[in-house]
């Protein structure tokens, strides 16, 4: 069996392939579909190790596709790294590093994300992309009005146009900036779109209508909170999913001594972003079935500020979705006494 370790980049990248003989053979091609199926045609059925990147799972399938055995690895995994010199790192010896990671087992095997999961993170990143994008838009556009004198009365991103256009500006200012709202309105058309295509995804998925029965939690947030984790046997309890998510303090700690800093803010920075939205959205409400959240949350605030206590909510909401996905159910608030079942996870 030949054992190979591939160091991905996004040109070019460096192949090393351990024989049976203890023979080894190191090549680098170009990241491209032709030259990896190339390099490795003398060598089919091998096992190939890769670290999980942005090109690692098309060239994982590519290699799948051509029947090689791959791993896609954890890079955060040290003892892979034990082969590599600390003072000297090179693309080849990285790739013998994986190519003998590979031949001892020295790796822990990274998630690998459904297909059908992947196309929503990339429904979701577009939609992201195109909302922060009418965010700065918005920004800048009150910004040069302010410039003026004049402000644009608050209220929702879809009617911002609307507004902006009812203020009376003098002079050349209206014609400046009718790119600018051209632009809003046209990312707000792509907006709704996406929305819509998101909404057709959640009314088919029976998960996602459990999570929406959150207050709080939309269908946006719900098809996050799935397609992240892909899976909810993968985590074995709440808290795992929300160090998962970076939603709890960094720590060094040794010995006696016990030190926790800020949010460890790792994990998808999408999703975590969504929870504290929804937070905020719950903080915000006036519905009855979220006093009982409120309550708690104002408990915390009252101790260390509103901003750390949204951040706490949003670490209960990922541990009541979690719940609500392990076991098949539908939220239910504290009413009279009744235990919530975030509460029963």
């Amino acid at each position: 069996m030949e054992h190979v370790g591939i160091d991905l980049h996004r040109m070019e990248s460096q192949i090393c392939v351990l024989q049976g003989q203890g023979e080894v053979i190191e090549r680098r091609v170009r990241t491209d579909r032709e030259s990896l199926e190339r390099a490795l045609r003398p060598h089919r059925g091998a096992r190939v190790l890769l670290e999980a990147a942005t090109e690692s799972e098309w060239v994982a399938r590519w290699l799948e596709s051509l029947g090689h055995e791959v791993v896609v690895a954890d890079p955060n995994y040290a003892p892979m790294y034990a082969y590599r010199s600390r003072r000297v790192k090179t693309d080849r010896r990285d790739a013998r590093t994986l190519a003998e990671a590979l031949r001892v087992g020295a790796y822990r095997p990274a998630h690998r994300v459904s297909e059908s999961q992947r196309q929503v993170r990339m429904l979701l990143t577009v939609r992201e992309v195109l909302v922060r994008a009418r965010t700065r838009a918005i920004v800048v556009v009150r910004s040069l009005l302010r410039q003026h004198g004049v402000r644009v009365r608050t209220g929702v991103s879809e009617t911002f146009t609307q507004r902006a256009r009812q203020v009376g500006v003098a002079g050349p200012a209206p014609t400046l900036l009718a790119p600018l709202l051209e632009t809003i309105d046209q990312l707000t058309g792509h907006i709704r779109v996406a929305d819509r295509q998101l909404e057709g995804l959640a009314r088919g998925d029976r998960v996602v209508e459990q999570l929406r029965s959150v207050p709080g939690i939309g269908p946006v947030t719900a098809l996050a909170f799935v397609a992240t984790l892909d899976g909810i046997a993968r985590f074995a309890s709440a808290h795992q999913v929300e160090s998962y998510l970076g939603l709890v303090p960094s720590e060094r700690s040794s010995g006696e001594k016990q030190r926790r800093g800020r949010l460890a803010k790792t994990g998808n920075s999408r999703l975590r972003w969504l929870l504290v939205e929804a937070a905020w959205r719950i903080m915000l409400s006036r519905r009855a079935d979220v006093e009982h959240l409120q309550r708690w949350t104002a408990r915390i605030a009252a101790r260390r500020g509103r901003r750390i206590a949204v951040v706490a909510l949003a670490r209960r909401l990922a541990g009541i979705l979690y719940a609500l996905w392990r076991d098949g159910s539908t939220y239910q608030p504290r009413v009279r006494g009744h235990v919530e079942v975030a509460e029963m996870a």
